[in-house]
């Protein structure tokens, strides 16, 4: 099967174009590289050096794909905040041209990365998908809206669509400081703590998150891919119905800590309901959080 990864040389997609081409599939990558890295990718598939904001470019790549991995966005929810028009350009219009150009070339089905910070900060925990989306950053509100302009390919042109929400992804090729200010909490501490820096604990260490293993990410998207059961916009978690506090999380990988200030509209706490997740694409976790945490301390050398 030919498919295309937007976004393929990030830190999510490349592990997509990495299980697809592990099952023989022909993988296509389009991809600007402002965050992807092409080593990521390089010799696993054909590599399209295009901008999801650019219609006119993604159209004639579409043709002949039987489904799009919609990966490709500006993710960091604080750089959001900063740069709201630069990620609204990206999450949205981008969105928007991806789900045309897939109408245009008669693709048959798009995976849509979803986030579950378009819950916001106000439901009881567990997150369950029937609850009504409350966002408050730009790039919860940005996402969500990708979520309904998904709903309305499948209603008004007929393309098959699903999207997933993600619950605090880790793993292998993770952002860290090195990658700008706006990287992952695992890969801030893990780099922290390999450099004898104390882990910066924000604000207390009590807020808890849905850590859930980017190879777990990867297979629920290949799941929704050939599921009969999806294809109208449905909303799923991909979570994995356990949560640790960051404090837990320090603690793990061992090492002094530190506290700072705390940051502008960080929730209290993640929780997904994965019920439908299994129901619908016959998806759960596989890898264990404390699994995922000392895989990474063994790759940077932390003892």
């Amino acid at each position: 099967m030919k498919y295309i990864v937007t976004g393929g040389a990030g830190f999510i997609g490349s592990h997509i174009v990495d299980q697809l081409a592990a099952g023989g599939h022909e993988v296509h990558v389009v991809d600007n590289f402002l965050t992807g890295k092409r080593e990521r990718v390089e010799g696993k598939a054909t590599i399209h050096e295009e901008d999801i904001r650019n219609f006119d470019a993604l159209a004639p790549l579409f043709k002949g794909m039987v489904g799009i991995f919609h990966t490709a966005a500006q993710p960091r929810m604080q750089y959001s905040i900063k740069e709201p028009r630069l990620t609204n350009d990206i999450n949205i219009t981008g969105t928007l041209n991806v789900l045309l150009a897939a109408r245009d070339a008669g693709v048959p089905r798009v995976v849509y990365s979803a986030s579950s910070s378009a819950y916001g900060p106000r439901h009881p925990m567990p997150l369950r998908e029937d609850m009504a989306p409350e966002p408050v950053i730009p790039y919860a509100i940005q996402k969500r809206v990708g979520e309904q302009y998904c709903v309305m390919a499948s209603r008004f042109y007929g393309l098959k669509t699903v999207a997933l929400r993600y619950f605090n992804v880790y793993g292998p090729r993770q952002t860290t400081t090195k990658d700008g200010p706006y990287a992952t909490v695992i890969g801030i501490f893990l780099e922290q703590r390999k450099n004898n820096h104390p882990m910066t604990i924000v604000p207390d260490g009590t807020q808890r998150r849905d850590f859930t293993h980017v190879g777990d990410i990867a297979r629920a998207n290949l799941l929704a891919m050939v599921s009969d059961k999806v294809g109208v916009g449905e909303i799923i978690n991909i979570g994995t119905a356990t949560n640790y506090s960051v404090l837990q999380v320090a603690d793990m990988i061992g090492g002094a800590q530190e506290f700072a200030e705390p940051r502008q509209g960080e929730v209290r706490e993640t929780l997904a309901d994965n019920t439908r997740a299994r129901e619908l694409i016959g998806w759960e976790p596989k890898i264990s959080f404390e699994e995922g945490i000392n895989e990474l301390k063994k790759m940077m050398g932390i003892a």
